[in-house]
Order: C-alpha cells, then sequence, then structure tokens
C-alpha cells in the first residue's frame, strides 16, 4: 500500500515526474503544475489499486489553494513518485470530488 505521508513528501521534495499522459491531461483541464502539488500535499487516498499491470498505484483527491478539486493517480518507481493522470473530476463519472457517479 502505498504511503501518503511518503507521497506529500516526495512532491514536497520534488522528487516526482508526470507522465506524458498525465501532463497532457493536466493541459486539458487548465491546471498549474503549483495546483498539481498543492492538490497532492493537502489531499487524501481516496482509493487503492493493488497492481494495475504496472505495480501499485492510487487515486488521491485534494483541492487548490482556491478550492478547485483535483484527482491525482500516482506509483511509485524505485524511489520516485510517478503521477499517471491528473484530471478535474467531473459528472457523470463523480458526483462530488469524492463520489463515482
Amino acid at each position: 500500500m502505498l504511503d501518503l505521508k511518503e507521497i506529500k513528501l516526495k512532491v514536497e521534495q520534488e522528487q516526482y515526474y508526470c507522465s506524458k499522459h498525465g501532463d497532457q491531461e493536466r493541459q486539458n483541464d487548465n491546471l498549474t503544475i503549483l495546483e498539481v502539488e498543492e492538490a497532492i500535499v493537502n489531499g487524501r487516498i481516496l482509493e487503492e489499486y493493488p497492481d494495475t499491470g504496472r505495480g501499485e498505484s492510487c487515486l488521491l483527491v485534494g483541492f487548490t489553494e482556491k478550492g478547485k478539486p483535483v484527482h491525482v493517480v500516482c506509483g511509485v518507481k524505485g524511489e520516485i513518485l510517478v503521477i499517471i493522470t491528473i484530471y478535474i473530476p467531473t459528472p457523470p463519472k463523480f458526483i462530488n470530488p469524492y463520489e463515482r457517479g
């Protein structure tokens, strides 16, 4: 299981990278890197995925300083946090930032 404290620490220490897919999704939702970092650092784990074929990952939900909800799917590769995808949760997939539709 991924440790939330460790995830936050890796972001604070800039020990992470964003996949091409994640960066594209971030840009599609007009999110800045700083907003993604804010959401992770003040977020919580919403779902855990033991093994999706590429190893363990989790879905984090957090909010930017301006209150914008952000979902981040991340995993770990070696000592580095990998941000797999980033998006703003919206209907119909999500009723609210915490519940699937």
